[in-house]
C-alpha cells in the first residue's frame, strides 16, 4: 500500500512540476537596478536584468522639453517630494522608450530602480506593487507600448493601482507607461453617439468617459511628435559621428539621410539611428579589404 501511494504521489508530482514557477533568482537592489515582472499561475516573480546599454539622456536629441519634465518629475520622486505617474504618448520611434531607458542609466546612482511589466501581465500588477511597498528603495514600474482593445479588461488592474483603491499605490512607487495612443484605448465614431450639449457645456457619453478616465490617472502627459527635417538631420549627424567619426557626416550622407527618411515615410530618432547604422556600416564594409 505504501509503495502504491508513493508511486501515485510521484506520478502526480511529475504532472504538476511543469506548472511550477522556476526557482526564484535573489534580487539585490543595491546591485540590480532593473528587473522584469513575470506572472505565473501561483502569482509572479521578479527577474533581475542588466541594463540594455549605456544610453544617456544627453544622447537623445529633439525631445528636450520631454526630457526636462520627466527628469524633474523623477528626481522629485527620488527625493521624497510629490510626483506624478507619467504617460509618454505619441509617434512611433520618437524616443519614448529610449527616454525611460536613458533615465534609468543616468539616475540609478541617485537611487532609481525600474521594474518592467508586460501588458499581458498587468493582472498581476496589484501583487507586484504590494510587494514593492515593503522595500526601502524607490521604484518606477514601467509598461512599454501600452494599449488596450475594446474588449480587454486588463486596463482595470492598471486603473485600480493608479488611483482606484482605498490605499492607492505606495509612496515609493510611480508608474510610467509609453503608448502610441493618448487615451490608451481605441476610439471610434460610435463613442460620441451619447455625447450631448447642455447649454454651453459638453457632456461626453459613458464610453468616452471610461476611456478618458484611465489616461487621466497619469498626472504627467508628455507628447512625442515626428521630427522636422532640421532636427532629424542633426540627429542623423549625431549618430553617424557616434558610430563612426565626424568625418563620416558629409554632403552625400546628408542627401542619403533625407532619401532614407522619405522611403520610410517618417522622421524620428529611430529612423535617424537606423540610417546611421546603415551608412556607417556600409562605408566600413566598402573600406575593408
Amino acid at each position: 500500500m505504501d509503495e502504491e501511494l508513493a508511486r501515485r504521489l510521484l506520478h502526480l508530482m511529475e504532472r504538476v512540476e511543469p506548472w511550477l514557477p522556476p526557482t526564484p533568482v535573489e534580487i539585490d537592489w543595491g546591485r540590480d537596478i532593473a528587473a522584469l515582472w513575470q506572472r505565473h499561475a501561483l502569482g509572479g516573480r521578479l527577474v533581475p536584468v542588466p541594463p540594455r546599454d549605456t544610453l544617456g539622456l544627453a544622447a537623445l536629441l529633439g525631445i528636450e522639453r520631454q526630457k526636462r519634465a520627466l527628469v524633474d518629475n523623477t528626481r522629485a520622486f527620488l527625493r521624497g517630494h510629490p510626483a506624478n505617474h507619467a504617460l509618454l504618448w505619441g509617434a512611433r520611434g520618437s524616443g519614448k522608450s529610449s527616454l525611460v531607458r536613458a533615465l534609468l542609466n543616468d539616475l540609478a546612482a541617485e537611487g532609481l530602480r525600474l521594474v518592467q511589466v508586460d501588458r499581458h501581465d498587468l493582472a498581476g500588477l496589484p501583487s507586484l506593487v504590494e510587494g514593492l511597498r515593503r522595500e526601502r528603495r524607490r521604484f518606477v514600474v514601467y509598461c512599454d507600448d501600452l494599449s488596450f482593445e475594446g474588449h480587454d479588461d486588463a486596463y482595470k488592474a492598471l486603473k485600480s493601482v493608479l488611483d482606484g483603491t482605498l490605499t492607492g499605490p505606495p509612496e515609493n512607487v510611480l508608474l510610467y507607461a509609453t503608448s502610441n495612443r493618448r487615451h490608451l484605448l481605441p476610439e471610434s465614431m460610435s463613442d460620441n453617439d451619447a455625447t450631448r450639449l447642455v447649454g454651453d457645456e459638453l457632456h461626453h457619453g459613458d464610453a468616452v468617459e471610461e476611456k478618458i478616465s484611465l489616461s487621466d490617472r497619469f498626472g504627467l502627459w508628455l507628447g512625442f511628435h515626428p521630427f522636422d527635417q532640421a532636427v532629424y538631420l542633426e540627429t542623423c549627424r549625431h549618430w553617424v559621428a557616434h558610430l563612426g567619426t565626424p568625418a563620416d557626416w558629409t554632403a552625400e550622407a546628408r542627401a542619403e539621410a533625407i532619401r532614407f527618411a522619405t522611403l520610410r515615410g517618417a522622421r524620428s530618432g529611430r529612423v535617424a539611428w537606423q540610417f546611421a547604422c546603415q551608412w556607417v556600416g556600409t562605408r566600413r564594409l566598402q573600406a575593408s579589404p
